[in-house]
């Protein structure tokens, strides 16, 4: 569709998001109401909430709209998985400028729906509001499914540590693009459009995991959650964690060493949980640490060693996409 936001009009734009929607047997009753009904068999909900503000979290000249769509669904649908949830809808609020045009709106409501069907989710209404900068406001929901929640506090020393999903892919792709360039593919992509693994969740939790986490901050500071809330130390053992051959290419272009992405990258939204050491992880799990009883040293280890090197994400901290 041609035209500019403001051209079409609050509830012109609202038909044409709606328009290009899917359901699923979850979803009740869908946009159209004042509100959505997504059915909760397990009578408990689990919600999720995140935003994204242009500039600060993607770029329009480094991402598409249906790239930032992918993102924004990815990043709160994780949260989701990693409380052992299955993801069942999503939310969308929209700020956005009278000038922007349709197309870009449109686009990311196709990601969004796209990366929705992935998890096997919906989007189920949400709102759009005028402003100066490109906002997106997500709110993820999820049923458990009789299980309890996997939450960050149930860590115990003796626990295993491991980990499903890419590791350091999204921050050596942001350096790619950081430097101008849009290869190696596979890791701007990353960035672009995480690829959390969504069953990992409910699966680590129907194996007794005794707490999870998404690596949305990195791993030092995701696992430094988990032992804050659990009063443990975690060591990671480096020399478990396997570093792609092009990470390496890139990490010596650049003159970083990969391990740093790895370890505190983040936004790759991995899957990271702690086990009873008596469990068999599947094929996909792999473990990459211990956990520990606390001590002097910082509550988060590699090789059992403080890691002394910045990284994390924060949102106080430097602007990422700027």
């Amino acid at each position: 569709m041609k035209g500019t936001v403001g051209e079409l009009g609050e509830f012109g734009l609202i038909r044409e998001l709606t328009s290009r929607l899917t359901t699923t047997p979850a979803v009740r009753l869908g946009p159209g109401d004042d509100a959505a009904v997504v059915a909760a068999p397990d009578r408990r909900v689990v919600a999720s909430t995140d935003i994204l503000v242009e500039g600060r979290h993607f770029r329009r000249d480094w991402s598409t709209a249906y790239d930032v769509g992918r993102k924004a669904a990815a990043q709160n649908l994780a949260d989701i998985s990693a409380m052992g949830a299955v993801p069942t809808a999503l939310l969308l609020g929209l700020v956005v400028p009278a000038e922007l045009p349709v197309t870009w709106t449109t686009e990311l409501m196709d990601g969004l729906r796209d990366e929705c069907q992935v998890a096997g989710a919906a989007v189920v209404g949400g709102d759009v509001v005028r402003g100066d900068t490109i906002t997106v406001s997500i709110t993820a929901l999820g049923d458990l499914r009789g299980q309890e929640p996997v939450t960050r506090g149930g860590a115990r020393p003796g626990d295993l540590v491991a980990v499903t999903g890419w590791l350091g892919w999204s921050a050596a792709g942001y350096a790619v693009l950081s430097r101008g360039f849009r290869s190696p593919r596979a890791f701007v992509e990353a960035h672009r459009r995480p690829e959390p693994p969504y069953h990992a969740g409910p699966a680590a939790a129907a194996l007794g995991a005794t707490a999870m986490c998404d690596v949305s901050d990195g791993l030092i500071a995701d696992l430094g959650h988990i032992a804050e809330a659990s009063n443990v130390r975690i060591d990671i053992r480096s020399g478990q964690i396997d570093i792609p051959t092009q990470m390496n290419d890139i990490g010596q272009a650049v003159g970083v060493d990969p391990m740093q992405w790895v370890l505190t990258g983040g936004e790759d939204h991995a899957i990271v949980a702690t086990f009873r050491p008596d469990v068999k992880l599947p094929a996909r799990w792999k473990v990459i640490g211990e956990v520990l009883n606390p001590s002097a040293l910082p509550q988060v280890t590699v090789d059992g060693a403080p890691w002394t090197s910045k990284g994390g994400w924060d949102h106080f901290g430097e602007d990422i996409e700027s």
